[in-house]
């Protein structure tokens, strides 16, 4: 199978917030008021844990076919800490991005806990999502 290649296009509203174009979908990114934002969407590090959760969820099911069994439902709950001194330019001390990002996952199903480990396992390491956030990911940054 050939690579799949997904594109955006995004443009400046504010100082905080971004209008994004991915296929025929529109997406709004924006910062909460303490942060020099209004308030009106979610910000970057909430879109990349709601990215983490769609992919997760995808799998989950994906692999649940596979495996056979029936997932009916899968709660996720994720949560990830950063230090905003680098973000603000206050200090190098931690990295910019997220120091540790805890994942919950509730599947509503009937299989024992031996087949939810096989299960968590393949789902982790088949999501495109986690693998970019737990692996290094060539990014050029260019001005044109």
């Amino acid at each position: 199978m050939s690579d799949l290649k997904f594109k955006i296009s995004a443009l400046s509203e504010t100082p905080a917030r971004t209008n994004v174009r991915a296929r025929n979908f529109e997406i709004i990114v924006d910062e909460p008021q303490d942060l020099g934002g209004s308030n009106k969407a979610p910000n970057p590090v909430e879109y990349v844990l709601a990215s983490f959760a769609g992919c997760l969820n995808v799998m989950g099911h994906l692999v649940a076919k596979e495996m056979g069994f029936e997932l009916r439902g899968l709660k996720i709950d994720i949560e990830g800490s950063l230090n905003p001194e680098k973000l603000f330019g206050k200090s190098d001390k931690d990295r910019a991005g997220y120091k540790e990002i805890i994942v919950r996952l509730k599947p509503d199903c009937d299989a024992g806990k031996e087949i939810l480990e096989k299960w968590v396992h393949e789902v982790e390491a088949r999501c495109p999502v986690s693998d970019n956030i737990q692996n290094l990911t060539p990014v050029k940054v260019m001005v044109d």
